[in-house]
Formats: C-alpha cells, sequence, structure tokens
C-alpha cells in the first residue's frame, strides 16, 4: 500500500462523490442499495448515516456486535471534525507518525469505515459509516455505492489492492 496514491484518490473520491442534495430519501436510498449488497456478499455490517447530527438511516445486520456501532459513532466523530474520510484522516496520520487519540481522545477513530457526504458548493453536511469489516473494506464499500448512486466511473476512484 502506497500512502501518498492512497490519499491522493481519496482526494479525488473526495471531490468526485458529491450530491447536489440529499435529504431523508437520499438517506434511505443509500441506505437501502448499500445494506442489500453486504448481505449479497455475506457480510456482516452496520450503516449509519446522519446529517447535521440527525440520523436518518442506521441498520446492523445479523452477525455485527454492539461495539460496531460505538466504532460507527467514533468515526463519524472523526468526519465531523476533520471534513474529510476517515480513512484519508487515519492514513494521514500514519504518515506523520501521530495518532488521533494522542491529539483529539478516545471519542475519535481515525480508521476506515466514515465517508463525509458533501453537497456541491457546500462542502460536508453529514457522514456515512460503515463498521463490521476491515477498516479499508469498510472504506471501499462505501465508495463503491456513492459511485454507483451519483453515476460516477469506480474504476477512476478505487484505491488499488492492498498488497
Amino acid at each position: 500500500m502506497n500512502l501518498d496514491k492512497d490519499l491522493e484518490r481519496i482526494a479525488l473520491q473526495e471531490a468526485r462523490l458529491q450530491f447536489r442534495s440529499f435529504d431523508a430519501h437520499s438517506a434511505w436510498a443509500l441506505g437501502s442499495r448499500l445494506c442489500p449488497l453486504a448481505e449479497q456478499r455475506h457480510q456482516a455490517i452496520i450503516v449509519e448515516i446522519q446529517v447535521g447530527g440527525n440520523p436518518l438511516f442506521l441498520c446492523t445486520m445479523p452477525g455485527t456486535a454492539p461495539n460496531n456501532l460505538d466504532w460507527a459513532r467514533r468515526k463519524r466523530n472523526v468526519v465531523t471534525l476533520m471534513q474529510r474520510s476517515s480513512y484519508a484522516v487515519g492514513l494521514q496520520l500514519q504518515k506523520d507518525g501521530t495518532t488521533l487519540s494522542e491529539q483529539a481522545g478516545r471519542d475519535y477513530a481515525a480508521h476506515g469505515g466514515c465517508f463525509p457526504i458533501l453537497l456541491r458548493g457546500t462542502g460536508c453536511i453529514g457522514t456515512i459509516a460503515v463498521s463490521g469489516l476491515p477498516q479499508r473494506d469498510d472504506h471501499e464499500l462505501i465508495v463503491e455505492i456513492l459511485a454507483e448512486m451519483l453515476e460516477e466511473r469506480l474504476e477512476e476512484l478505487a484505491l488499488d489492492a492492498a498488497t
């Protein structure tokens, strides 16, 4: 895995995976695409979508644990604080040789699996969090479904295969 290349690709994801509008119906549509995809792949995840601190969608699939909700909350806190993907924040901290807990405490988890809900011309209005898979897989699952929903070419946005 090349940190610089992944950070560059995540910046591209954040630039291109932006909505023109987003509301409760959008959250339902997003979550309703994501959960069946995970189920089809036999992945046990939780999905949490919030806008402005208001929960709009929550799904906990069989096979998840209560700590998955806490992981989602902690990753959401990172995105809310930094206005960036939790995976990008974690990779940047890794590159810099530091941790977020040194800077912000235990209520933050700079691990992959939370992505900002971005509105074109506005910025971050909310978050979509996934927990239950390895952090890179949590991140990639969100990117895959956002690319599909926003009609973006996934092959241009996907991270390179981890080695």
